[in-house]
């Protein structure tokens, strides 16, 4: 029967996946990585083949896990991805200690059902359903996937399957990036063929009240531009002799938030517009200066569009808000200028991006001083994060070029999600259209397409879209890239492998009424996805 090919099995193996409380970055998100490997350790396939099966440490001391089963001389090989990190259960309140002991919070929950949100009450009435952090998103898709793989070590598919599960997929996707050079050395190694990427994440639903079930062939991408406001200081009582840095980013947000212009469409799909993630001035007292330096900071999700066009659209932005900001100033001067007489000067913000800015810098102090800031910053600031790092790297360079300012630079942070689709790939297309079909006929559950994953994922690195040149625009003016932050671009255009997404039933991820439908999830999905397998193997 194996270890985990009933859904009793699978929930005993999902809670004692979530008993690992593997928030990203922290220690038990390593103590988990062993503990997969030490339960794949126990299939009779990989005691005899124990060198198919590997803990792969990371560059910054966490671990990614891939088992290989082999079947004969077949090359096709069909990869199983998959992350076993959560975020965390601040969000939980009273019910935080019983975030990662599903059975105890859904027993709470259906104790305590009139003080839980109304969709959440009517779940309850409905279905079968499991809370807890990473029920959803996205243990129950890694222990099917585990699943899956001890169906391969039994002889069930006709081809090879390779699991790999990777930490930080809520943070900097580090486990997936520096996975796929591995995933490149066991293709030469093992002579395998990869005829295609299946990520088990979960169906998120599109708008509230969704019930629709989707299955997709691909993955949304995400850039991560930030806006570096240097205004001019000045004493709070003399408003009119500098310019504040929070009123620049004020303006900055007001032109990017939600402004559909960003909206891409491809075949019905939209990207939801941008929304801001950060904005702050970068005092770090208190005091009558007017804050004169600040930044803010955007999610910016993409399909097809080059990182170019959005770029461009971005510039296009920030010299819209530069616009604004000289003409309010300068209509708030002169209608002051009436009360207290005065004569007011106009000014002019610049829009750099950081490229353009970093050779400014370089044609003024020469490019061994900015090597040696550069280096000094990336060497003393690194408990600040990849975002703040980034930002302290364009405010130094900033504040050698000051006599430009006033200004606004552009420039991008970590992580960056390339999109990913196959919904020009006639292979995967002809799988989905079989798996749609399947899903209705065996379980009269109606699967709809989509051709990218909205909720981002790891299959964004499975392959390049474009050539290697194309991130030109985001390495040039990411800060960090090349020294904290680093792409495989050679791997990834080696790699190129076609992708598609078909997971379990849940809702309310990142929230703490996070929840998995069982009855779908553990018995309709545990026969669909061998079904899906097969037909990726064919």
């Amino acid at each position: 029967m194996g270890k985990w090919q009933t859904k009793e099995t699978l929930l005993y193996l999902l809670t004692r996946l979530v008993d690992h409380q593997s928030v990203t970055g922290s220690y038990p998100e390593i103590a988990l990585a062993e503990y997969i490997h030490l339960q794949l350790q126990d299939l009779p396939y990989f005691k005899k083949n124990p060198e198919q099966l590997a803990l792969h440490p990371t560059s910054d001391g966490r671990f990614f896990v891939t088992g290989l089963v082999k079947n004969g001389t077949s090359r096709k090989t069909v990869i199983l991805i998959s992350h076993f990190d959560v975020v965390d259960v601040e969000d939980y309140g009273q019910w935080k200690n019983l975030a990662f002991s599903p059975y105890d919070l859904t027993e709470e929950f259906y104790k305590n059902s009139d003080k839980l949100p109304l969709d959440v009450q009517q779940d309850l009435n409905h279905g079968e359903w499991l809370f807890g952090r990473g029920v959803m998103d996205m243990k129950s898709g890694l222990a099917l996937q585990m699943s899956m793989l001890e169906k391969a070590s039994l002889g069930e598919f006709d081809g090879n399957i390779l699991l790999l599960t990777v930490p930080d997929e809520e943070a900097n996707s580090i486990g997936m990036i520096e996975a796929v050079p591995i995933l490149v050395e066991l293709a030469e190694q093992y002579d395998l063929k990869y005829t295609a990427c299946l990520n088990s994440e979960p169906v998120f639903t599109k708008y509230p009240g969704d019930q629709n079930m989707y299955v997709y062939s691909g993955s949304i991408g995400k850039l991560l531009p930030g806006f570096f406001c240097f205004g001019q200081e000045t004493h709070v009582g003399e408003p009119f002799s500098g310019l504040n840095a929070n009123y620049m980013a004020a303006e900055v947000t007001r032109e990017l938030e939600l402004n559909q212009d960003f909206s891409e469409i491809v075949e019905g799909e939209v990207t939801p517009p941008p929304t801001n993630l950060m904005q702050k001035d970068l005092k770090e007292e208190y005091s009558v200066q007017i804050p004169h330096v600040g930044v803010t900071l955007f999610n910016v999700l993409g399909m097809e569009s080059s990182i170019q066009e959005i770029t461009d659209k971005l510039f296009k932005s920030a010299e819209k808000a530069a616009k604004r900001i000289e003409t309010h100033y300068l209509d708030r001067a002169r209608s002051f200028s009436k009360l207290q007489s005065f004569r007011p000067e106009p000014f002019h913000v610049r829009v750099l991006s950081y490229h353009q800015l970093l050779n400014r810098a370089v044609e003024l102090f020469g490019e061994p001083e900015i090597k040696r800031r550069q280096d000094y910053i990336m060497a003393n600031y690194k408990d600040l994060g990849d975002r703040d790092l980034s930002t302290r790297m364009v405010f130094d360079l900033a504040s050698l070029c000051k006599e430009d300012g006033p200004m606004i630079i552009l420039f991008y942070n970590p992580p960056f999600y390339p999109a990913v689709s196959s919904r020009n790939d006639t292979f995967i297309q002809e799988t989905i259209k079989e798996v749609i079909s399947y899903s209705a006929n065996k379980h009269n559950v109606v699967l709809k397409h989509q051709n990218y994953f909205p909720g981002l994922s790891d299959l964004s690195f499975v392959g390049l879209e474009r050539t290697k040149e194309t991130i030109k625009p985001l390495s040039d003016n990411m800060p960090l890239f090349g020294q904290s932050y680093n792409l495989p671009l050679e791997a990834l255009e080696q790699l190129k492998v076609p992708v598609m997404n078909l997971g379990p039933k849940g809702k309310d991820a990142h929230k703490w009424t996070e929840r998995l439908e069982l009855t779908y999830s553990f018995e309709t999905l545990l026969d669909m996805l061998p079904f899906t397998i097969k037909q990726l193997l064919r």
